[in-house]
């Protein structure tokens, strides 16, 4: 499999570097630009995945950026973040991955995945794409499922110009009983191996999409045939492959450079909506985050943030500032200017 990587991987900087890529206007409107890249056809046909990216219309000299990865039943379309560190001094690059968002093409079964190392190619192809940019340092980010991507890429085989990590409440572990984590999970993955595309129901809830979405009871506006309103159906294919990824990063100390962990002080469950859904955690529990979280690596800097959601840049605005106010601190430790060196609010005190 690293053989493999290894050749995909050049192969698509090689095709990179031998013609630039093409950037058109993104869907995000003034400011945001997107390129595709076409990726080898894999088991289900044509893939290919995304780059957006956000300028700091003011650039400082310096060569870092941030390269943002989405979770699962997701795409970035989170332009405050992208604002705010563009408006800070550091670009701020997305990667809609193979079968997500901006990357879904016909005939493609959204969210497809049999092994996470699939999505190294795409993170190898916008690490190329900033490189052509002239960006050396990237201080990589993964939401969710873009967390564990992000912690098992940095734990493969990373690439040397990423210098941080931040992981916005990362899923390191299933959020299910003792039970069914220990019998269920392993007799789905042992159907995996013969029957990859049986479906696994997540259930009808839209409780979570309801603390996000503008006109119900959050404060956002995104396309919901990208990230759709319930969690839907997945595979066992893709349970075996999460499961894979999660049994790599949870034996610890395999990550070298810093991260920062972040998640909610609490979780919350329930199928129906209630205001404890727009101050807590409704996709994972924080408790498994924070305990596999600090084992990542030997620096992992943890920040627990009170009513932060599962996404804590789409919390309420006062506790989405202080996040982001803290991602910047961070960066900052790492020795990387900025156009405000602000103090970061605390997120422990956000509400």
């Amino acid at each position: 499999m690293k053989i493999k990587r290894f050749l995909a991987a050049w192969s698509i900087i090689w095709a990179l570097g031998a013609s630039a890529v093409t950037w058109q206007p993104d869907t995000l409107g003034p400011g945001y630009e997107m390129a595709r890249i076409d990726q080898p056809d894999d088991y289900a046909g044509k893939a290919c995945c995304t780059v957006v990216r956000h300028l700091d219309p003011d650039p400082i000299p310096q060569h870092v950026a941030i390269l943002y990865v989405h979770g699962f039943n997701d795409y970035f379309f989170q332009t405050d973040m992208a604002d705010f560190f563009a408006r800070h001094g550091i670009d701020f690059y997305a990667v809609d991955l193979r079968k997500y968002g901006r990357s879904i093409l016909p005939g493609n079964k959204m969210f497809q995945v049999r092994d996470l190392r699939e999505y190294f190619a795409d993170i190898d192809s916008a690490l190329s794409v900033m490189r052509q940019s002239g960006i050396s340092d990237v201080i990589l980010m993964g939401h969710s499922t873009g967390g564990l991507v992000t912690s098992y890429y940095l734990s493969e085989e990373p690439a040397p110009m990423v210098k941080g990590l931040i992981l916005n409440s990362p899923f390191l572990d299933w959020n299910l009983s003792k039970t069914q984590e220990r019998v269920l999970i392993p007799m789905v993955d042992c159907v995996a191996g013969s029957s990859p595309n049986l479906r696994i129901k997540q259930g009808d809830s839209t409780a979570y999409s309801e603390s996000l979405l503008a006109g119900e009871h959050g404060r956002w506006s995104y396309n919901t045939d990208w990230k759709l309103k319930s969690s839907p159906d997945v595979d066992a294919g893709w349970i075996r492959a999460i499961d894979d990824a999660q049994a790599v990063v949870q034996r610890g100390n395999t990550i070298k450079i810093p991260i920062l962990l972040m998640h909610s002080d609490r979780s919350v469950y329930g199928n129906e909506w209630t205001e404890d859904f727009n101050h807590g955690d409704a996709v994972l529990s924080v408790d498994d985050i924070s305990k596999y979280g600090r084992r990542l690596g030997p620096s992992v800097t943890e920040v627990t943030v009170k009513g932060g959601l599962h996404d804590l840049v789409l919390s309420e605005s006062r506790v989405e500032q202080a996040v982001l106010s803290t991602m910047l601190a961070f960066i900052n430790r790492l020795g990387y200017r900025t156009n405000k060196n602000e103090a970061p609010a605390s997120v422990t005190d956000a509400s």
